[in-house]
């Protein structure tokens, strides 16, 4: 029947089926505000994805909005790798489920595509600001029960971890999301556990990346990379992701630019700035107190 509806239609509904999915609800003036239609076309469209999904949603009277059922399935296929890019970039429309434009431009494969009902359960739990219940599987203690508080999904530049509050050592730590294989949404958190508490998260640190001094001839190349003004490029980066941006443009965190080779073209002036900032062992060079 989807093959009968309007491309217009079925934006609308691959709308509400991004919704119910990722966020578990969906207020039927979120859909007449995103696509600027009346109330009965949007009426008609919520009645349409009824018609063909009757078990995916039940409207909340008191709530007076449209809420997942325990028995949904997606009307329409999310790319997992790409819905995770919009959910990053805060854009919430699930076009790419219909046949988004497509651009001719590629990028490195991922080493990893997380599981999108993952994700979807974890986007719920942090929308609705609740704590979960996952089975996680890690290098050091194999698969086991995990109670996490999750506040951010993050792209650390070779795969997607979810920041969260671990009440088993009681901190926040980032978990890979493709390590996850079951999530159960509980109850809301601690005033503790909540993104606010996250020091790490919370506190913005400036890095000073400069040409590096000892690998570049032409350091005007880097500098236009960059985009670097008087020959520096200067950012502010969560504390919790430092390491992670460091390694990723393999910048040389050492006292006095010792890394050699050409891959690094960056070198961190600044460097102790990185005092008493977790996560750093990824950072190229980094040695606590020293080169």
């Amino acid at each position: 029947m989807l093959e009968n509806i309007s491309f217009a239609q079925k934006q609308r509904l691959a709308y509400i089926d991004f919704c119910l999915l990722f966020k578990g609800a969906i207020y039927r003036q979120d859909l007449i505000n995103r696509f600027e239609v009346g109330l009965s076309a949007g009426s008609r469209d919520f009645s349409l994805y009824n018609e063909l999904a009757p078990v995916n949603m039940k409207y909340d009277a008191r709530e007076k909005r449209y809420c997942q059922c325990a028995s949904f399935r997606p009307l329409f296929e999310h790319d997992a790798q790409r819905t995770l890019l919009k959910l990053a970039n805060d854009i919430s429309d699930g076009f790419d489920a219909i046949g988004d434009i497509h651009f001719p431009v590629e990028a490195p494969s991922s080493l990893n595509v997380p599981d999108i009902f993952i994700v979807a359960k974890l986007v719920q739990a942090i929308l609705s600001h609740k704590a979960v219940n996952v089975i996680y599987t890690s290098l050091s203690s194999g698969s086991g029960s995990r109670e996490l508080v999750p506040h951010a999904i993050v792209d650390n530049g070779l795969r997607w971890h979810v920041r969260a509050f671990d009440r088993k050592t009681q901190s926040f730590r980032d978990f890979v999301l493709t390590r996850i294989s079951k999530v159960t949404i509980k109850e809301a958190p601690l005033p503790h556990e909540n993104r606010e508490a996250d020091q790490e998260w919370q506190r913005l640190i400036p890095l000073q990346l400069v040409p590096h001094p000892k690998n570049i001839q032409y350091r005007t190349a880097i500098e236009m990379d960059y985009g670097m003004e008087n020959s520096q490029l200067l950012i502010k980066v969560r504390a919790a992701m430092a390491g992670y941006l460091l390694r990723r443009w393999n910048v040389d965190c050492t006292e006095r630019a010792t890394l050699k080779g050409a891959e690094y073209q960056l070198w961190l002036q600044n460097r102790f700035t990185l005092n008493k900032v977790d996560n750093l062992t990824i950072a190229p060079g980094y040695r606590e107190g020293g080169m």
